[in-house]
């Protein structure tokens, strides 16, 4: 899909983050808002009467302007830019997943983030051998036109970084682009943006806590034609990127390891469940090379025609969905069939519940009761 020339208005810009930066608003439901009411400045209207409805007990907590303008000022003055998922710097490949974040906070430079992609990851406490393959790895498939992405860990991901610089490298925080993590890679970040960039979608003061890692690492495996896991135990983060990696449409590739180390036991599972052996950059290459051609699957968010308004919605019908909804999954067709309701209605009931808090919005298209 051939994307429009959108370049956001620097007012469109600070609603953008007025709105993701607002409370229960991720990325899923950030773009359901801006599909329901067509921009940001109207979801951001729209919030407190959709939480009511939806079930919340206290009104919900918007961003005010002045902050949202703060940070954008205090970015600027980082090097740090907001590209918007609608305009055409956007990575494309990373647009196109479920949960893309809409505004990600870029410095470096923009070119890298042009360029096709390879995912390295891997153990934070790997051997010798495993930090000397991935460096050759990053060195190889830089020479072959490949930027690497991988998150500025300890370990497999900062040999792969050092080691691509002179063609370029993507780092994902998984903090904001004052608390960098771990503390020891700030000057090899400092390397990295010579000539690559690093992204976050977190707010630029933002320190990192651990569950914030696995949704670095979506971006790291969404950015990516492929993801290489290096060395990995069986109860691995990197293991986490491969799976969302697989839930994203993304080639997998595995190194094997000895048997005997409980360093290579995930990533010779993975081999085991499919994962494509890889003990070269070749063979990566001769994987990734035909997909190049093949443009990323976009779905642009585009203003919903015939939308109820939310006060109209029969409290009886409201009522109805939540009863079909529960703890377990399920998915959102499924919900309109089974409540014999339209469509646009259950989907105006779910926004509600979502910016109420009390949705858990799954990969798939999956909906769960909080």
């Amino acid at each position: 899909m051939k994307l429009p020339s959108v370049k956001l208005s620097e007012d469109q810009r600070l609603d953008w983050l007025r709105l993701i930066r607002s409370e229960n608003v991720g990325p899923r439901t950030f773009r359901s808002l801006i599909a329901h009411f067509g921009d940001a400045g109207t979801a951001l209207e729209a919030l407190p009467e959709l939480a009511r409805r939806g079930g919340a007990g206290r009104t919900i907590k918007l961003v005010p302007k002045a902050d949202a303008a703060r940070e954008m000022a205090n970015a600027k003055r980082r090097g740090v830019s907001f590209g918007a998922s609608v305009e055409t710097e956007y990575p494309h490949r990373l647009r196109a997943i479920d949960d893309a974040p809409p505004l990600l906070a870029v410095r470096g430079r923009l070119t890298a983030l042009a360029a096709p992609m390879v995912a390295i990851v891997g153990s934070r406490n790997s051997s010798a051998a495993g930090m000397k393959f991935a460096e050759r790895l990053g060195h190889e498939l830089g020479e072959a036109g490949f930027v690497t992405v991988s998150g500025l860990a300890r370990s497999i991901d900062a040999a792969a970084h050092r080691a691509s610089i002179e063609h370029g490298t993507v780092a994902v925080l998984a903090g904001g682009h004052d608390h960098i993590y771990p503390p020891e890679h700030a000057p090899l970040l400092d390397s990295i943006l010579t000539t690559g960039a690093a992204i976050s979608e977190m707010p630029l003061d933002w320190q990192p806590r651990a569950q914030d890692f696995p949704r670095r690492n979506r971006l790291i495996s969404g950015l990516a034609l492929g993801v290489v896991i290096v060395e990995a135990a069986q109860r691995s983060g990197s293991l986490i990127t491969a799976r969302l990696a697989l839930e994203q449409g993304r080639e997998v590739f595995a190194v094997p390891g000895s048997p005997l180390d409980p360093r290579a036991e995930g990533t010779n599972n993975l081999i085991k469940q499919g994962a494509a052996c890889t003990t070269s950059a070749a063979d990566v290459i001769s994987v990734l090379q035909p997909i190049l051609g093949k443009p990323a699957d976009v779905h642009l968010a585009e203003p919903e025609a015939d939308l109820p308004d939310h006060s109209d919605v029969d409290a009886n019908i409201r009522n109805r969905i939540v009863e079909l909804l529960g703890p377990t999954p399920v998915a959102i067709d499924d919900l309109i069939r089974l409540s014999d309701v339209s469509a646009a209605v259950v989907r105006t009931i779910l926004l509600e519940l979502d910016v109420a808090g009390r949705l858990d919005r799954q990969p798939g298209g999956r909906i769960a009761l909080l």
